[in-house]
């Protein structure tokens, strides 16, 4: 039994208030259970990578047995974290050309042609029909992350801002092989081999390079080519898009091109007649985590089998605890294990569709391109069967009961605080009810206007054809500036997005227009930032622009690859206004940044030459050479610099001074 008096602070207090009223152990219990933390962890000065340690570095003990001091250490253990962090994007973007180049060999259906004729034009590629177009463009892509660490990649040139790639060859930062990159890391970062601070770091931003280049915009480029682009709408978010009266699957991790046979599927007849069978509406996706927020973001190019995006990697325990989720689907990171007992007690199947997020209690069903058909039937008669197994009819009169009762409640203040709070404990206190049928506990949690599907592409369409609205507009001064808050979600930042909400107010009521990819979104959106009455938040000029645009001041480009985009975005404008990348009013804060990808992100957002900002310190700190070159150094090589605030209103502040400083400099 959870203690229900102890978790973690949470930016949505309704989510919060669920929470706490589980019978079941989360994530916030279990980040109260582990409040103290390691010093020697925290600051990175830690190394067990023989057996002579673990060796901890102090000022009374300042080497290892080895010799090795406590900058060598902290920046080796970096290293090994960001080439981890890389290792994962490239996975991603090697599987989705994979993907690409399987589905022109079968010759079937593309849905982004548009999205196929910018990259072609990006690599410079032409064929003789589309399908030929794109083994090229596959073929291009995983040449090139095979490539040995000596042979520069080819196609960094082709895809990124031009003006940043010349200063990556003038400073060696220019990247070879993905792959090699990540196993030299590794080599020499091992024992008793590399021993300089400085040529580690550097090695992360290369890797943080290949990673940018490849595992983040390759990757969206090539899903928009196999699933259709993103459209800008607006759509229901949080655990209220969980329908109890169809058989749900949970999905989790960052392969969409994975589900894209089972969406198609299950808006089958077929599927229907299954669902029909089996006494329920449909058979649908519930999103969580990342390829929640990509399905989300392409959901006009979908099916209707995605009934939405619940919410991010620690909201996931939370809608398996509301009893509705029959079967959860996963192929990739943000699955956290803490799901594995929820399932196990509340009966929910666990299926693995890559060993890479494989779970002790679940089932390996390994993803093969040629077996998609084959894999789609098995989820869904599993699915079915477990709904089977977990659904009880509702007595009528009192069904009928609850549905009068729950429709008098929603007449009283509808839009309030109180008649959400009210709907909330309505819906708990039916669902502990023996009644036998399911309602979702959570049916009022989210919001029913979030915007989805923007995108470089969406974007610039939006504001008619180029950047060049947006450009006015900062030129006006009616947006200061531009923040990508970006990354992760985790529990130590002051709690579950807690930092990132508040950071985020802090800083649209600066005027500073807010873009978020990742699991950011998730918390972002479900605490109404995404709605269009946000705009009331914002500044006073900032709210002008975004009322008379009918948008909010925070923009959801969808999951964490997507920080490509913003890339894509940066470059657009720096080149419409003829200038680099650091010259532009543009920051980044990745303020509860959780995984070593969040790391290699961090690495190319500076190899960019942006601020980044982090809501908490690497575990680099224990290293004064570290800390130069991140903090200092970092501008005089690429423009950029690492700034770590563990306060939301002094960072609000620090990123609104850097925009201001760029202002100035261009004379703004």
């Amino acid at each position: 039994m959870a203690d229900k008096r102890a978790i973690c602070p949470d930016a949505d207090p309704v989510l919060e208030q669920f929470i706490e009223g589980l019978d079941v152990e989360t994530s916030h219990h279990r980040m109260i259970q582990q409040e103290n933390k390691c010093g020697y962890g925290l600051s990175g000065v830690c190394c067990r990578l023989c057996s002579n340690g673990p060796c901890r570095i102090s000022p009374a003990r300042p080497k290892g047995v080895c010799g090795a001091d406590a900058d060598t250490i902290a920046v080796r253990n970096f290293l090994r974290s960001v080439a981890a962090g890389s290792g994962c994007y490239i996975h991603v973007v090697e599987n989705a050309a994979r993907q690409l180049k399987q589905t022109a060999k079968d010759r079937a259906e593309l849905k982004g042609i548009g999205a196929l004729d910018r990259l072609c034009k990006l690599l410079n590629i032409s064929g003789f029909s589309d399908w030929d177009r794109a083994a090229k463009a596959a073929d291009a892509v995983l040449s090139d992350l095979r490539r040995p660490v000596d042979e520069q990649m080819e196609l960094v040139e082709k895809i990124a801002y031009p003006m940043r790639t010349q200063l990556w060859k003038e400073t060696g930062l220019m990247p070879g092989g993905a792959k090699d990159e990540i196993f030299n890391a590794l080599v020499k970062t091992s024992t008793n081999l590399n021993s300089d601070p400085t040529d580690m770091l550097l090695q992360c931003l290369r890797l943080g390079i290949s990673t940018g280049v490849y595992g983040l915009v390759l990757t969206n480029l090539i899903n928009d080519v196999l699933m259709g682009e993103g459209e800008i709408g607006f759509e229901p978010v949080g655990l209220q898009v969980v329908d109890p009266e169809c058989i749900n699957i949970m999905i989790t991790g960052h392969q969409h091109a994975f589900f894209g046979h089972l969406q198609e599927y299950l808006a089958s007849e077929k599927v229907r007649a299954l669902a029909e069978q089996a006494g329920a509406k449909a058979v649908k996706i519930v999103g969580c985590t990342c390829v929640g927020q990509d399905f989300q973001l392409r959901k006009a190019a979908g099916t209707d089998a995605f009934c939405g995006h619940a919410g991010n990697n620690y909201t996931s325990e939370a809608v398996l605890a509301g009893g509705c989720i029959d079967l959860v689907l996963s192929e990739f990171n943000c699955t956290i294990p803490g799901i594995e007992p929820i399932c196990q007690e509340l009966g929910i199947p666990q299926i693995c569709l890559d060993d890479v997020a494989k779970k002790a209690n679940a089932e390996y069903l390994p993803y093969h391109y040629q077996e998609r058909e084959q894999i789609s039937q098995t989820v869904v008669e599993k699915a079915v069967e477990s709904f089977r197994k977990r659904k009880v009819s509702v007595p009528g009169d009192v069904q009928s009961l609850f549905v009068q009762l729950s429709d008098a409640l929603g007449k009283v203040a509808a839009d309030s605080e109180e008649a959400r709070t009210l709907d909330f404990v309505l819906a708990q206190a039916a669902a502990k009810q023996d009644w036998g049928g399911r309602k979702n506990p959570m049916a009022s949690h989210g919001y029913s206007n979030a915007i989805t599907g923007v995108t470089e592409v969406t974007l610039k369409k939006f504001l008619g054809g180029s950047y060049a609205p947006l450009i006015d507009l900062i030129k006006q001064g009616k947006i200061k500036g531009i923040a990508g808050v970006v990354g992760c979600s985790n529990l130590r930042a002051k709690g579950h997005d807690v930092f990132t909400v508040e950071l985020t107010k802090e800083l649209i009521k600066k005027d500073i227009l807010v873009l978020s990819a990742g699991c950011t979104c998730g918390g972002l959106e479900n605490c109404g930032l995404m709605s269009p009455e946000a705009a009331a938040l914002a500044g006073d000029s900032l709210r002008e622009v975004c009322q008379s645009l009918g948008i909010p001041p925070v923009l959801n480009f969808g999951p964490c690859l997507a920080i490509g985009r913003m890339e894509l975005v940066a470059g657009e404008i720096a080149e419409a206004l003829g200038i680099d990348i650091p010259q532009l009013p543009i920051v980044i804060s990745a303020p509860q940044w959780l995984e070593e990808q969040a790391l290699a992100d961090g690495a190319f957002a500076l190899a960019l030459g942006f601020t980044v900002h982090l809501g908490l310190a690497p575990f680099v700190t224990g290293s004064p050479i570290a800390l130069d070159v991140l903090t200092r150094q970092m501008e005089e090589i690429t423009g950029g610099r690492l700034m770590v605030d563990t306060d939301v209103s002094s960072s609000a502040a620090a990123l609104e001074a850097v925009i201001l400083e760029k202002r100035n400099g261009l004379g703004l």
